[in-house]
């Protein structure tokens, strides 16, 4: 369950109590704005599909996605379903914990396996 490969872009799994992916360019640029236009293009198209099928499947209170690349200077995306029951909500996931998390999620294979279908006929 670790990746899905397209030609301009590969997600991977975050490690995490809550639904987290992230998303990266495959060729290796620091800016979103150092991105192809076929980049950007498919980067956008690949974040709207990953939201709209998390909100279907997990239903969480809100989604969030982010772009940071101070740690790793490799443009990508964070894409993280969020529930007000998670350990730091409403707290960004790298903030202060907020509780310990009661969360009871469906497993992510099934959303992989959809968004590795989807995104593959779309974009790889």
């Amino acid at each position: 369950m670790g990746t899905i490969d397209c030609s301009l872009f590969f997600l991977e799994v975050h490690e995490s109590e809550i639904p987290w992916l992230k998303i990266f360019v495959r060729r290796p640029v620091r800016e979103f704005s150092k991105c192809t236009a076929e980049e950007k293009t498919a980067v956008w198209n690949a974040l709207d599909l990953i939201e709209r099928e998390m909100l279907t499947y997990y239903h969480p209170d809100k989604i969030n996605i982010a772009s940071f690349g101070n740690m790793l200077p490799q443009v990508h995306w964070h894409i993280m379903a969020r529930f007000k029951e998670d350990s730091y909500f409403p707290e960004p996931m790298w903030g202060e914990k907020q509780r310990e998390s009661t969360l009871k999620l469906p497993p992510m294979e099934p959303l992989i396996e959809t968004l590795g279908v989807k995104l593959s006929s779309a974009f790889c």
